[in-house]
């Protein structure tokens, strides 16, 4: 266990570990988006209809924040994004629970999503910029846990916190926010590194940031990929919850079962490097597509809380095999001098998916039934699988292009000979 426990965590560094730490901390305090429906409706008297509107807002907000958070990551630099992100999400984590009329709380919405996802791009970008490419997988994977680890907390503690009043679920958000901003700004320094416009290995120069990510084929498959992962993905949360009502299971069995994910990630991710260390990637994200297909297929069959469970447990296998691959390859399709923009590109698939998917899960279950809907995700799961194989090749070929590219060239200095060496020299 020493031995395994050295594997997993030694060697990364420092910075990472801050990082991590904030990860944490920060996903130990993220009560408001678990509650927030709940909150609009029974709190603030809202109907569902409004309680949505805020709810997309929140969606958009966190579109433009990616693509902007991306940007600013690459331009500016991550430390300044990440805590001008903070920063702000901390004040409309207050100014929402402050806030009383919808208007109000419909631009709080908006811009608390805008400032909360800014965050991501940078964040993404400065653990690539500081964890070495052969240590990713593992950094990742601990992040992950980690943000696993805390939701399932804050899951718990929002519910205690929520007796003594909504508003301490805002406060503490907040305050939570501000201690990872505290995080970053006195122990984490800028790892965007100066990168000169024209410095490529035998190749043109470099065009426009959004040019460059709309013309790379390889790396907008791979997050086309994504999309269609996480509209299956998303459904646990939307979809799923309606179907166990329609078994006459309460939202506390909803609550309990869906509980199951976090805990097999928290008991188990850590294992998962050393299980694909060594695999292909392609291979990898292939089975991890094919089993949350097959998890969310036989919902379809279920109609008990421990087949639900079950389901449940399924496709968590999948989505533990899938994130650390899925982060690893794109550092890897990720130019440095654009590493902000694009995992920002990379997290505006999710943002689509989380507005896309409840609509097309909703209007497919209404229209053609609950078993036709998860038949969908298993046949997508599928169908991923298949792509995975067919594109894995020509992925891991730009990687490895893009990783020649950035190696430093070392200057070859020619030294010419003084005249009587010239002249003593043999003929």
């Amino acid at each position: 266990m020493r031995s395994w426990f050295r594997d997993t965590t030694g060697g990364l560094p420092r910075t990472f570990w801050y990082l991590w730490t904030g990860t944490l901390i920060n996903r130990l305090g993220s009560f408001v988006l678990i509650f927030l429906a709940i909150y609009l409706t029974r709190e603030r008297g809202f109907s569902d209809a409004q309680a949505g509107l805020v709810l997309g807002l929140w969606g958009i907000g966190g579109a433009v924040g990616t693509t902007v958070g991306g940007t600013l990551a690459d331009r500016w630099g991550r430390r300044p994004t990440l805590l001008t992100a903070h920063l702000g999400a901390a004040t409309m984590m207050l100014a929402l629970g402050l806030a009383r009329p919808l208007w109000t709380v419909a631009v709080g919405a908006l811009l608390l999503g805008l400032f909360a996802e800014a965050a991501r791009p940078a964040f993404g970008a400065m653990m690539v910029d500081v964890v070495p490419a052969a240590d990713r997988l593992r950094a990742f994977s601990l992040n992950y846990w980690a943000i696993n680890l805390g939701f399932a907390c804050a899951a718990v503690l929002a519910g205690l916190a929520a007796q003594s009043g909504y508003l301490l679920l805002f406060v503490v958000d907040a305050v939570t926010t501000l201690v990872t901003a505290l995080i970053i700004f006195a122990r984490v320094g800028e790892t965007r590194r100066a990168t000169a416009p024209t410095v490529t290995r035998g190749g043109p120069a470099p065009v426009g940031a959004l040019r460059t990510i709309l013309t790379d084929r390889v790396f907008l498959g791979f997050v086309t990929l994504n999309l269609f992962g996480a509209l299956v993905f998303l459904q646990h949360i939307s979809m799923l919850p309606i179907a166990m009502g329609d078994s006459g299971l309460s939202p506390a069995t909803y609550g309990s079962v869906i509980a199951l994910n976090g805990v097999l990630i928290v008991v188990g991710q850590l294992f998962v490097p050393r299980l694909i260390e060594g695999r292909s990637r392609s291979h990898v994200l292939a089975l991890a597509a094919l089993v949350m297909g097959v998890g969310f297929g036989l919902t379809a069959f279920a109609e008990t809380a421990w087949f639900y469970g079950l389901t449940v447990l399924i496709w968590t296998i999948g989505e533990m095999l899938n994130s650390p691959s899925n982060a690893t390859l794109i550092a890897e399709l990720s130019p440095a001098e654009l590493r902000g923009r694009y995992q920002g590109a990379f997290s505006l698939s999710w943002q689509v998916a989380g507005a896309v998917a409840p609509v097309a899960g909703g209007l497919v279950r209404e229209h053609a039934g609950n078993a036709t809907l998860w038949a969908a995700c298993a046949a997508i799961g599928g169908l991923m699988a298949v792509a995975h194989l067919v594109s894995g090749p020509a992925r891991e070929r730009h990687a490895a292009k893009l990783r020649r590219a950035a190696e430093p060239v070392t200057p070859v200095t020619v030294v010419r000979p003084s005249a009587a060496e010239a002249a003593a020299a043999p003929s």
